[in-house]
This record gives C-alpha cells, structure tokens and sequence, in this order.
C-alpha cells in the first residue's frame, strides 16, 4: 500500500477543518473555536512569505499506570470525563491540534470492546465497565475543540507483571496461555505466532471500525526492549516458522513487518481517511553498526533490539507518519538531536511518509536529566532547528501531564517562540 495514495485523500475532518480556516481568514469565527483552524508560520520562513497551513503540534495523553490520565483508579465516570475535558482544553491552551490518548495500554482497552476487557486503570478492576465509554467522548470532545485524536494502541504488552492469574478470567491471554511470554517482568505476547497477529489487529481494528479516529498511533514496544540476562522464550515458534530466514533475529524482523503492513492495509480498508503512524525510540542503527545508521551511540538500536527496522518502514512508505522519540538534548554525546533530526529528515526525503518528532518534555527541568534540560529555552531550541527540515512536518510532547504542569516554563517557551498562531496538522 502506497502512503502517498492514502495522502492524497482529504477526509471529512480535513475538509471541515479547511472550510473553518477559510472563515477564520475573513474573521468570521473567533476565540477558543480558532484552535486548529488558522494557518501559522513555516519550518523556514520566520514569518516571510507564504505562510503555512499545516504543522502537527501534539501531545501524548498516556493512560498506563495512569500515567497522566486518570489521575488515579476509581474515579466517578464524571470525575474521569471532567479530567479528559482538562487535558483536551489545556491542549487548546497551548495551541496544540492533536492528542494521542493511549486506549490500549496493556491488551485492554478504554472503549466497549468484545475481545478484550475494560481497563483497570480506569476502575481499579479490569474487565469492570466505568460507566461510560473513554474513546468515544474524547473524539467528540477533541473534535468539537479543532483537535485530532490519534488512538494509541500497544500491540504486544499484555501486563507490567508475570502473574496470569492477576489477569481477569476471561482474557484472552488466560484463555490462550500459549500466547503469552514472560520477560524482564512482564507479560507479552508472542509476536512469531500468526494467531496472535491477526488476534491482535482485530482487537485494535475495532476501534478503528467504530470511531471516528484521525489515526493508529503505536510507541516503541515491539519485541521487548533487551532484559540483560534474560531470554525472551520463541524457541518452539521459531522451529515451527523461521525455516526460510536466516537467523531468529531476521524472522523476528520480518514478524514485526508483517504486522505493520497487515495491519495497514486492514485500516485503509476500514477507516481510509485515518493517518496510521509509528513512533519508535529515536535510533534505528549506529553508524558503527550500519553504514546507514546514524552517527550515533545508543545502546538499544530498534533494528538489532526491537526487531523494528524503522527506516524500512519509512522507505516502502507502509506508514503515513514517523515519529521518532529523539529524547535527548542538543549536544548530547551518545544521541546528540542535532544529529538524528537531519538523520531521520533524509530517511523521510522523497517517501511518502511525514515526519513528526517525538519531544522528551517529561525531561524539562527533571534534576536527573543533563544540564541542558535545566534551561527552559533547550525544546525551543528543538523547533527551531527542525525549521531547517522541510520533511519535518511538526512535534509531539511527551507528554500531557507536563503539557499541563510545564514545571521550568519549556512548554511556555515553545507556545511563545513558535505556536503564537494556531495550525492545522498536515494531511
């Protein structure tokens, strides 16, 4: 399936989203209702020129461990809604025109779905209904703000334990435990298996099927990130499928792959209009390793680790956006941004494939982090840069907590320097 066939097509939102810029143009709409709808300055133009409609400005609004949203187990379904409409609306705040809600964190979900139970981040008890349907209210409510909402499904993480019993009844990974790992702590399940697979898309295609989404969001999570010590157990699936691949780590590869262009070309049959999107951890290879990586020194590379190749993704244009997590400041030694930003705006050049860039708000001001993170300015910083990049077509922020908290002003900083007028995101 060819990305740039899906980007070609304008969708209903788009299309209501440019029918509203054209009023804003003749000021006939004003206040909050502008979020998402007037154009905003380009990647290069410092405010010369034709200025430009669409740039991505997201946030990621992570739901595991209930992360960001809801704040805790339990709450009433109104407590629960009255914290997701804060979230949307500080996005608008911040002149934000996508979120990313996580609505599959561990092979559950935040929607009324029939292959796998309610969530327990929302209850406290999985399988237990909150009395209200999550995925449902946040694309009305995120629509009738100028906002996309992105769904953010984790295809292979079933618990952040390795006790199946912990696991309602009813689940499928109970009731198929043959499908399930165990590794480094935790439940997944097995990506060598073709029923898992197919199990997995049409749990998150019910989604799809059912709301009308603005796109397919998956992280980083594939095959587990590496467990010193540890083995991630497919010994009997690989003997069973990897006869025709090199070694296991090529057959992982090509397992991974499967289940990105099957579950491609199963959201353009259902929901053409939806963006689907990756946004991996920010290295594909090392230089070191591969005269094609970057010149970088992580010690996960998705490629060898992950059994992602990213970049292949990109250039047979099998998604309809990237977004690397380039988690790590101007100047860093091992993953330096001002490296991998031009690396993965090359990748991008001339596909199909937009490019979005992962932003590591979360370290902004964290006294953990290297000094740079101390400095309000640094993500500012990020943006500027990437007006450099035509292929880099906006940001997403990890994530709504410190959308919202904004603990040293970064986030202030990046609305002040680059969003003083809102934007449409690219489709």
């Amino acid at each position: 399936m060819s990305g740039k066939a899906r980007h070609a097509r304008m969708s209903r939102r788009a299309f209501a989203v440019t029918a509203l810029s054209t009023l804003v143009a003749g000021g006939a709409v004003a206040g909050a209702a502008l979020a998402g709808a007037e154009p905003s300055r380009p990647h290069g133009s410092n405010g010369k020129g034709r200025r430009a409609t669409r740039e991505l400005r997201g946030m990621w609004l992570a739901t595991v461990t209930n992360r960001d949203w809801p704040s805790k187990q339990g709450l009433s379904a109104t407590q629960q809604r009255a914290e997701l409409i804060t979230h949307l609306d500080t996005a608008v705040s911040r002149r934000l025109n996508a979120v990313f809600l996580q609505v599959r964190p561990t092979a559950d979900a935040l929607w009324p779905s029939p292959y796998e139970p309610w969530s327990q981040v929302l209850t406290g008890t999985q399988g237990k209904d909150p009395g209200w349907d999550p995925l449902g209210t946040a694309v009305e409510e995120a629509h009738a703000r100028g906002l996309e909402l992105h769904a953010w499904f984790n295809p292979y993480r079933v618990a952040n334990n390795t006790d199946p019993s912990k696991l309602i009844a009813s689940h499928p990974a109970r009731r198929h435990p043959d499908w399930v790992v165990p590794y480094g702590g935790k439940l997944y399940y097995n990506p060598g298996l073709p029923e898992v697979r197919s199990f997995v898309q049409d749990a998150m295609l019910d989604a799809v099927r059912k709301y009308d989404i603005d796109g397919v969001h998956w992280d980083d999570y594939f095959y587990p990130y590496p467990v010193a010590g540890q083995t991630f157990d497919d010994d009997a699936e690989y003997a069973t499928y990897g006869g025709a691949f090199p070694d296991r780590a090529s057959w992982r590869r090509d397992n991974i792959d499967k289940l990105v262009q099957e579950t491609a070309a199963r959201i353009e049959a259902v929901r053409p209009d939806a963006d689907f999107g990756i946004s991996p951890f920010g290295v594909w290879r090392n230089a070191a390793t591969d005269p094609l990586g970057s010149d970088t020194r992580a010690g996960v590379q998705t490629y060898d680790d992950l059994y992602a190749d990213t970049r292949k993704w990109v250039r047979e244009n099998w998604i309809d956006y990237i977004c690397p997590q380039i988690y790590w400041n101007i100047g860093f030694a091992a993953a330096d941004y001002a490296e991998l930003l031009p690396w993965w705006a090359d990748v991008a050049k001339g596909t199909g494939t937009k490019l979005y860039v992962g932003e590591a708000l979360y370290k902004a001001g964290d006294p953990a982090q290297p000094a740079a993170w101390q400095d309000p300015a640094e993500l500012s910083r990020h943006l500027t840069l990437a007006q450099n990049y035509p292929e880099a077509r906006g940001h997403v922020f990890f994530a709504a907590k410190e959308v919202g908290d904004d603990r040293i002003g970064a986030m202030a900083r990046v609305v002040a320097d680059h969003y003083q007028q809102p934007a449409m995101p690219p489709r």
